[in-house]
């Protein structure tokens, strides 16, 4: 147990990636406030947390709402009276070719993925500033290093992403908080993809669900996709003493399918 007794924000922990990391910080340790804009899927993933430790906390919160990001933090440091480390995960993705693309639904990609990290970071830093401690962490995509088929408003935000967490970095350092972000290859078994994109890719290229996963596992140089607990290891490293000396990174977790 790496973490003990640290206090952790995850957001998007209704499911998939996220519900893995609060899971996973709770077994470190950490009292978990796990917050989504779905509440009754972040209940579920409360309830999972109290088996494993008994401090947790679910909030319903949409990142893009900056009363309701200021409320989270604010109700963290009520709860636990401090907050060490914030995992900003909560994103969409919306997948059209460009002269397909609406408008509004490619400013709501920004919106979440950019806008939001920015919000719920800058409302995390205040209270870390005070401490002179703490450590976030976006959890970002190979995406945010190469441009992505279909997804040029989802690169778009990951990209800016990484500019961001590099940005705040170097703003944050002299309080001695650390800011990285982790770039996960496809999450070929993550609700995104089970119950979207597969089905998507297959009827634009005409083929099965199975030949689009096989395509995509064929790209990865160590021959499968990305797994949670892959990200999640990844996480725990960052948030920790271990990685002391380590801020203003974009880490890498995609098989060797990105190597910049």
């Amino acid at each position: 147990m790496k973490l003990v007794n640290k206090v952790a924000i995850v957001t998007g922990a209704g499911q998939g990636l996220g519900e893995a990391i609060a899971l996973r910080l709770a077994r470190e340790g950490c009292k978990v406030v796990a917050a989504d804009i779905n509440f009754s899927a972040v209940k579920r993933t409360e309830q999972k947390i109290k088996e494993i430790r008994g401090d947790s906390l679910p909030l319903k919160v949409d990142v893009t709402k900056s009363d309701e990001v200021k409320l989270m933090v604010e109700k963290t440091v009520e709860e636990f009276g401090r907050l060490d480390i914030l995992v900003s995960n909560a994103g969409i993705l919306r997948s059209y070719e460009v002269t397909d693309f609406p408008e509004e639904e490619w400013r709501g990609v920004i919106e979440t993925n950019l806008v939001g990290y920015f919000l719920v970071a800058r409302e995390a830093a205040k209270i870390m500033k005070k401490q002179k401690s703490g450590v976030i962490i976006q959890i970002n995509s190979k995406s945010g290093k190469k441009g992505s088929y279909w997804n040029s408003a989802y690169a778009a935000s990951k990209f800016g992403g990484i500019g961001f967490t590099q940005s705040i970095a170097l703003d944050l350092a002299p309080y001695g908080i650390r800011v990285n972000a982790v770039c996960p290859g496809n999450l070929l078994d993550s609700p995104l993809w089970v119950n979207g994109l597969y089905e998507k890719y297959a009827k634009k290229w005409g083929v099965s669900k199975k030949e689009v996963r096989k395509k995509y596992e064929s790209q990865v140089p160590l021959g499968r996709g990305c797994r949670y607990e892959d990200v999640a290891d990844v996480v725990v490293f960052l948030a920790s003493d271990e990685a002391s000396y380590m801020t203003g990174q974009a880490i890498n977790v995609t098989g060797g399918q990105e190597m910049r």
